[in-house]
Order: C-alpha cells, then sequence, then structure tokens
C-alpha cells in the first residue's frame, strides 16, 4: 500500500492528444447533435413558452367551450320561459274575454233592460210617452212579454237594430210596420250574450202569444210557425217584407192574404257565434187599449 502519493505524482499528465476518446469521435457527434438540432430550426425555448400558454392547455378549452355552451342554454331557458308566460297571460286573456260575453254582458245587459223598462213605465204613467212611429232611433217604444218564458219575462223594444241597441234588449227593424199596424211587426234580439232576450226561442211553438205594449195599446199575436223550422242567412231580408213570401217552395211563410197585420221574430240560430238566423212569424189576434172599455178583438177580415 502506498501512502502520500499526489495524484500528481502517481500519474503523469496527459495531453489531450494522448487522451483515450470514444470510438468514433464522440466528441464531435455531441456537437454535431447539438448543431443538428439548432440547424433544424427547433427553438426549444418557444416550444416551451407555447406549451406554458393557458391556451394551450385543453382542460382550459373545455372549460370555455362548456361556459359557452351553459350559457346559451340559459339564454334558451329565458326565451322559452316568456314565451310561456306570453301564452299563458294570453290564454288568461282569452278565458276572460269568453267569461264577459257569457255572464259580463249579461249582466250588464239585463241592468240596462230594467232601467229602459223603468224609465218607459213612468213616461207611460206621467202621460209623457210616444206612439212606436214618434219615437226617435236608439229609445224605447215598447214592451215585449212572451208567457212561455215566464210571468216575469218583459224585455224593452228600441228603435233600430244597432249593436248597442241590441245589448239592451229587441230592436224594431225600421221601415217594417208599428205593432199593431198592417204589415210586418219585425223584431230581433240576442239569443246569447247582451241578455240573451231570444234564448230559449227553439222552445217557441204555433200558438204561443209575443204580447206587445205600447203608451196607449196592447197587442196579443199568436205564432203560426216553428222557429225550429226556418233556418236562413243573415242575407235573406225577405223575412222583412210587408208579407214575407219564402224563396223555398213549401218552406215556412205566413199567411199569404193582404192586409195582414203580422209580427217576425229574428234571432241568432245557434249558441254560438253563426251569421244564420232562427224565424218565427205570428199574426195578430187581439188589440186592448189601455183606455177603459175599449179592449177589442183584431179585425178578423183583411183591412180595407
Amino acid at each position: 500500500m502506498v501512502h502520500n502519493v499526489r495524484v500528481t505524482d502517481a500519474e503523469e499528465p496527459r495531453s489531450p492528444a494522448d487522451e483515450p476518446g470514444p470510438v468514433g469521435g464522440g466528441h464531435a457527434r455531441r456537437d454535431e447533435s447539438a448543431q443538428g438540432l439548432v440547424d433544424d430550426g427547433v427553438d426549444t425555448t418557444q416550444d416551451l413558452a407555447e406549451d406554458d400558454s393557458p391556451d394551450a392547455d385543453p382542460e382550459e378549452e373545455s372549460d370555455d367551450s362548456g361556459e359557452r355552451a351553459s350559457g346559451k342554454t340559459g339564454a334558451g331557458r329565458r326565451i322559452t320561459f316568456w314565451i310561456g308566460i306570453g301564452l299563458i297571460l294570453a290564454g288568461l286573456g282569452l278565458l276572460g274575454y269568453v267569461a264577459w260575453q257569457f255572464w259580463g254582458t249579461n249582466w250588464v245587459s239585463k241592468r240596462h233592460q230594467r232601467e229602459v223598462t223603468s224609465t218607459l213605465q213612468q213616461e207611460w204613467q206621467s202621460g209623457q210617452g210616444k206612439k212606436p212611429k214618434f219615437v226617435p232611433k236608439g229609445q224605447a217604444s215598447a214592451l215585449i212579454r212572451i208567457p212561455r218564458f215566464g210571468k216575469k219575462y218583459v224585455v224593452p223594444v228600441l228603435e233600430g237594430v244597432t249593436p248597442d241597441i241590441l245589448a239592451k234588449g229587441y230592436g224594431h227593424f225600421e221601415d217594417t210596420a208599428d205593432p199593431g199596424q198592417v204589415g210586418n211587426y219585425a223584431v230581433a234580439a240576442h239569443r246569447v250574450t247582451h241578455g240573451e232576450p231570444l234564448r230559449h226561442m227553439p222552445d217557441l211553438r204555433p200558438g204561443d202569444e209575443v204580447i206587445v205594449e205600447t203608451v196607449d195599446a196592447t197587442y196579443t199575436y199568436e205564432l203560426d210557425t216553428n222557429p225550429n223550422d226556418l233556418i236562413i242567412p243573415f242575407t235573406g231580408v225577405w223575412v222583412l217584407d210587408p208579407i214575407p213570401h219564402n224563396p223555398q217552395p213549401g218552406g215556412p211563410e205566413p199567411s199569404q192574404q193582404p192586409g195582414q197585420r203580422l209580427i217576425t221574430l229574428t234571432t241568432c240560430s245557434e249558441i254560438f257565434h253563426t251569421d244564420n238566423r232562427m224565424i218565427a212569424f205570428g199574426h195578430l189576434v187581439t188589440v186592448a187599449s189601455k183606455s177603459p172599455g175599449k179592449a177589442k178583438a183584431a179585425a178578423a177580415k183583411p183591412a180595407g
């Protein structure tokens, strides 16, 4: 064993030329390899920077995509929600309109009918009433009672047939006869909504009475036709003629005898909206004057 021997003493220094190297010149290959990385244009610093960039993180890209999808879904849900609210409000509005038509208008119209009836009766009692031919359009000229519809049934007749008039009772067609006169006393009323004075018109039958009271007399008409047998389009104005003649051979019509005192009732043929009309014809049977002792039967023969 050799002690205290320096390395320099134990081994002579060798020159680089004498230093054994790897077979094939390893240093050269390492240098060439490093040079080759540079020569190939690969910037490792840039690659690392790109790898460290947030945009290059697949997980973060996935998160961004999820957030965008979530935002779109949320917007879609909000749109669907408000569309649903709109449909609900529209449905409620429609229900409210139907309720108003079927119940609200009846309540208002029946109140108007009572008011008009009361006012008219007071005018008659005070001596200020007018005969129908002198009553202006839109004002009441008579009262109608139909016993088949009950003892309390009484509805005013106003001159004209505009919607606001029909909302208060019967309307008397212009240019048709006045109550008790020769010709055709033609009136119309709603079958449904607005007081529905003729809601039960299909229940009427030949022989039923229609009583028309005016300022100076009460006229009792008797129906001759079944209203269920005559349904016409609203354009069928022949029913307003002085002596209505049905263009359909054999169809319901009043007697074609000249000089009659007739009445025509007109209403909708269906409960719901329709352009067709249900018609009933009748003739005058008695006239009761409001002056004591002057009640009389209507003339059986035509007026000359």
